[in-house]
């Protein structure tokens, strides 16, 4: 038997380029070696058949080489590939939908139900096109591939090559069987997926939050017994080292996060497996306290609003919430136009058509809202109106502030009406509210049953033996002291996220005389959570005129000079923390200062919830000012019946209608209707045109209305969302990032990228030269446990701009449906072969394969069924 192919000469020019052609010949010689080679020479030491064989796959090469350089790829990756995953997401989420209608889930394998309700849905939105059979039956796969091969055979071979049937035949087992089988079968496995997931966001470190979140958020009995597994595994080890000194309190610590997780696993199986699993948003409405919004913030918020306004609209009172969002608007454009006329004097320019104009807006905002025609009208005493409608008929300019009286007594009204605000605290809607916002509190996990003395105290950096509470009682001795000072300052970037890092030494003297001392790492935010922790406590109120922590700085916040200010700032905040007055004055705050002072992570506890709470009002992130320019668009759910009050500004002056309608009465226009309904077609069928051509904005819409479901939120959150989408691309790129990402499409189209992505083919199927073999499946705990660091990863890495903009519960919510969607084979080929399907047709747009696909997939029993159906229900109308 015959090892080594004999020396051939033959044209090895495949692409035209150098950089392309050397790693794919190499891929076609091993290919020939280990496919064919090996059991040729036990037949025949004829070399033309191995001759033949390369030289037409070669000729394919060429062929396909010729056509991919005459497409245009930027539509491709742009559009048509992003609309072909946001439909994937559409037909999975409908498929998720159904199933929770469904009363007897608990009674089916999930699984199994969860893949034929997606390829129910499937046809539904396809009609003529079902991939269930391709996608689930081998045998049919097969025949599907079979037949694919065949015409990319015949368009791309040359005809005596292709009417050679031994070879056709040949090439086409090799090719469906040997190359497209195996590769679907790897790009549908889950477990695969999650780990390229994992190793895309390698250079993020394990969120603590986004773990503990996800335990307690998975509904997979499965995975919490692998966490659980492996952390009694981690315990069992621990337990058995031999340590001392300092050593002892980090792995007490490690043991301590340890056994809190293995809690959290255990109260979450036990909750799934006795069917006792409630809703979140009612553990929480009925957990303790809620936290308290007042009105002024949530009229000045994004998502809360978005709540508040639903309410409003249930209750009738629409005109009154739009009557003091529209002031809001009026009084800014007021302003801004009273400005720019101030510089038109001063440069002597005439403005006098402008404060005519203000005036006809006034009376705009009075005719909508105050007049008798008025439908529905604001609720306010006749008196007020009478005065302003006296007010606006004088010959005078309105001022800005001319609506301020009855907009105070509107706002009066919302925030003191049992049937507004009051009652809006009461409701499911301010429960979800307060989800969207990450504000509800939830019960901590305490006691251990794990049997071996051992406690924690829900905190897994928390001291192994010392709660808080303990501390209060048995750390404060009059004869220890502490002095602490920051010795250092540095820069730390985190997976993205840059802040500065505060060395504090803390030297502690015991009533022995002996003393103790170490360092510990705080960052700001630490310092302003203890600071607000102490502070919100009413036996510390006569501290908050004393302790004055540092302000804030969102801009160069880095700089070296402002640094060292802060640095020398938070040493005297630290000497008066310390000072043994206070600590006479205070004795109960030394167990709190201590804690902050303790090596190891610091614990926020209530701190965390009053650092969302400040971040919520914050007033560099929901300013009046720049709410005002972004809220004041009119939903048309609480539109109807009404004349908008862009219609009313249009009968005015082009200039000012067009100012006043871009700042405050802006109603974008909703997207293209159908004659279908728009769950049951493609995304890009209701693809907004009113995107002013650019693509990544057209690409971030379509992604965000199907992963976060905001074509179920009202459209006023939706086109904030495309308002903030639009200024955030052009405050970034400007008006090059189209350019720029058709730049980018070309890079990843260019020889030296095509090369590489060659030699990562080659090197992953055949290392080091040798053909790989097939990894064996990995152990079910292990893939269990890559599910939940995928999910933690994907949870980790979300940025808190976007929950400020679309709300906590809303991304959790969209980035588990997204993962979900990937736990399922059937479902991954589908997407698989879209996506095939998609290349295939932008290849070769001249060829019918659209119609070739329709014909393939229409095969499927669900394919005929559907289409009875739809005949018997014409027949009916």
């Amino acid at each position: 038997m015959r090892l080594e192919q004999k020396p051939i000469k033959i044209d090895r020019r495949l692409t035209g380029s150098n950089y392309i052609d050397e790693p794919l010949q190499q891929v076609i010689q091993f290919a020939l070696r280990d496919y064919i080679q090996y059991w040729y020479y036990t037949l025949s030491e004829d070399e033309s058949f191995l001759l033949e064989i390369r030289q037409t796959v070669q000729n394919a090469l060429v062929q396909f080489s010729t056509r991919s350089k005459e497409v245009d790829w930027q539509p491709y990756f742009t559009t048509r590939l992003v609309d072909d995953f946001a439909t994937h997401l559409r037909v999975f989420r409908k498929a998720q939908d159904r199933l929770e209608r469904r009363d007897d889930n608990k009674q089916r394998d999930l699984s199994e139900e969860m893949v034929e309700s997606f390829f129910e849905a499937e046809v539904e939105m396809e009609r003529n096109v079902c991939r269930d059979v391709v996608c689930t039956s081998l045998k049919d796969e097969e025949g599907f591939l079979r037949d694919l091969c065949e015409v990319l055979l015949y368009l791309l071979l040359p005809p005596g090559d292709f009417h050679n049937k031994n070879m056709r035949y040949f090439l086409r087992e090799i090719l469906a069987r040997g190359v497209l089988l195996p590769l679907v079968n790897q790009l549908s496995d889950p477990d695969y997926i999650n780990q390229f997931v994992i190793w895309m966001i390698r250079d993020s470190s394990c969120n603590y939050e986004a773990f503990m979140n996800i335990l307690k958020l998975t509904d997979k009995v499965s995975e919490l017994e692998a966490v659980k597994d492996k952390a009694l595994e981690e315990l069992q080890y621990l337990r058995s080292l031999d340590t001392a000194g300092d050593d002892i309190n980090v792995i007490k610590n490690q043991i301590n996060s340890l056994l809190f997780v293995k809690k959290v696993c255990e109260t979450r199986i036990q909750r799934l497996q006795s069917g006792k699993e409630v809703d979140t948003l009612k553990l929480a409405a009925n957990f303790g306290k809620l936290c308290i919004i007042p009105l002024e913030h949530i009229l000045v918020h994004n998502i809360a609003l978005q709540f508040f306004m639903d309410y409003m609209q249930a209750a009738g009172a629409q005109a009154e919430l739009f009557f003091w969002l529209t002031v809001e608007g009026y009084r800014v454009t007021a302003q801004q136009q009273l400005e720019v006329m101030e510089g038109w004097q001063k440069d002597g320019k005439k403005g006098g058509s402008t404060k005519g104009l203000l005036k006809a807006a006034a009376l705009g905002v009075y005719e909508q809202y105050l007049s008798d025609k008025a439908s529905p009208r604001v609720q306010v005493d006749e008196v007020s109106v009478v005065k302003l409608r006296e007010k606006l008929q004088k010959e005078g300019d309105p001022t800005p502030e001319i609506f301020d009286d009855i907009q105070r007594k509107v706002y009066d009204m919302m925030l003191r009406d049992e049937r507004y605000y009051p009652s809006f605290r009461q409701s499911p809607l301010y429960i979800r509210m307060l989800a969207e916002l990450d504000m509800l509190k939830e019960p901590s996990y305490r006691g251990s049953d794990d049997g071996d003395g051992e406690s924690f105290n829900g905190s897994p950096t928390g001291s192994i033996n010392l709660s808080l509470d303990d501390l209060s009682n048995s750390c404060h001795d009059e004869n220890i002291q502490l002095h602490a000072f920051i010795s250092d300052t540095g820069v730390c970037n985190d997976h993205g996220k840059t802040y500065a890092l505060y060395a504090v030494t803390v030297c502690r003297r015991n009533h022995d005389g002996s003393e103790d001392s170490w360092k510990t790492y705080r960052r700001y935010s630490d310092f302003h959570d203890f600071h607000m922790r102490i502070t919100e406590q009413v036996k510390f109120e006569n501290l908050t005129s004393i302790l004055k922590l540092p302000g804030k700085k969102t801009f160069n916040n880095m700089d070296r000079d402002f640094l060292e200010k802060r640095k020398k700032d938070l040493n005297a905040y630290l000497q008066l923390l310390l000072n043994p007055e206070m600590v006479k004055a205070c004795p109960t705050l030394v167990p709190y200062v201590y804690d902050f002072l303790e090596n190891k992570q610091y614990s926020k506890g209530k701190g965390d919830f009053a650092r969302k709470m400040d971040t919520f009002v914050n007033p560099l992130r929901s300013s009046m000012r720049n709410v005002s320019n972004a809220v004041k668009r009119l939903p048309d759910s609480l539109a109807e019946g009404m004349n908008t009050a862009a219609d009313n500004m249009g009968r005015m002056s082009e200039k000012l209608g067009q100012d006043i309608k871009q700042s405050m009465f802006k109603v974008p226009p909703l997207l293209p209707k159908s004659d279908v309904d728009p769950e049951h077609c493609r995304v890009s069928a209701q693809l907004d045109d009113n995107v002013d051509d650019n693509i990544p904005l057209r690409v971030m819409l379509l992604l965000m209305d199907e992963v976060f479901d905001l074509k179920e939120r009202n459209q006023w959150l939706r086109r904030n969302i495309k308002n903030l989408l639009q200024q955030l691309i052009r405050a970034t790129y400007g008006d090059t990032i189209n350019r720029k990402i058709v730049d980018h499409v070309d890079f990843m189209t260019a020889p030296e990228q095509v090369a590489d992505y060659v030699k990562k083919f080659r090197d992953s199927y055949w290392p080091n030269g040798i053909l790989a073999e097939s990894p064996p499946r990995r152990d079910k705990n292990i893939r269990m446990r890559t599910r939940v660091a995928a999910k933690t990863n994907l949870l980790g890495i979300m940025p808190d701009e976007l929950k400020h903009i679309i709300g906590a519960d809303t991304t959790r919510k969209g980035i588990l449906r997204v993962f979900d969607m990937f736990q399922h084979g059937p479902m991954n080929r589908r997407l698989v072969y879209v996506l095939l399907e998609g290349f295939l047709e932008t290849m070769f747009p001249q060829y019918k394969f659209p119609e070739l696909f329709v014909k393939l997939h229409s095969r499927s029993p669900r394919t005929a069924r559907y289409t009875q159906k739809l005949k018997s229900t014409s027949l009916k109308r």
